[in-house]
């Protein structure tokens, strides 16, 4: 088949083979090192929603399994589609600055851009300023995967919608579920579930009357 957006999948891949050597090699590790990165984002939310309230521990905790079911809803939309790779199907197009995945790895959606919109979404959801990080680093991430040459440019558009549209639903159907776990949990004497969920929020110090500032005075 030749998809509308071939010639834009052209466009990118022989851009990507006019730039200099170290940009191919940036784009050749960072569209794999990204997933290492929305890893490390994800114990960090972990490790920092420890000491908030139970409902962003929840979400935080939710967010690798969101992202999780995300990437198993990828898996079986390209069973059912069954896209063959650009790399292989768009004639006279440069070749891949990576391996070309066999055949039978189909194309659409990518999985690295649905679990790139799912992880941006999720992390979002624990902590808004992260917007500023995770959304660029999604679109990059997703940009990069036809930099490379393995995807077509609507294969990373769908990734990254249905990563967010699924991990949003995870997140909306699990939320309630997994407060009443966590505050189960945090309400535990076991050392080691107290230190998994974390105290909680700092207690807010206690404030100080008037008359008794003014006696200070």
């Amino acid at each position: 088949m030749d998809f509308v957006d071939s010639g834009l999948y052209r466009g990118i891949t022989d851009y990507a083979h006019g730039t200099p050597a170290w940009v191919r090699l940036t784009a050749e590790i960072g569209t794999e090192a990204g997933l290492l990165v929305f890893v490390a984002l994800f114990v960090a939310g972990w490790w920092r929603a420890r000491h908030s309230g139970t409902r962003t521990f929840a979400i935080a905790v939710l967010a690798p399994l969101a992202t999780a079911v995300a990437y198993v809803c990828s898996e079986v939309l390209k069973s059912w589609v069954t896209e063959e790779r650009p790399c292989r199907a768009v004639t006279g197009a440069a070749p891949p600055l990576v391996e070309c995945p066999p055949h039978g790895d189909w194309s659409f959606p990518s999985n690295h851009a649905t679990i790139a919109g799912a992880s941006a979404l999720v992390l979002v959801l624990v902590r808004r300023a992260l917007v500023l990080l995770t959304a660029p680093l999604a679109l990059l991430m997703a940009f990069s995967r036809v930099f490379v040459g393995v995807h077509y440019p609507h294969d990373v558009a769908a990734g990254l919608l249905l990563g967010a549209v699924v991990a949003l639903a995870v997140v909306r159907l699990g939320t309630r579920p997994a407060i009443r776990l966590a505050e189960a949990v945090r309400a535990s004497s076991a050392p080691a579930a107290r230190w998994l969920t974390g105290p909680g929020p700092r207690p807010a110090a206690p404030a100080v009357p008037p008359y008794a500032m003014r006696r200070h005075r």
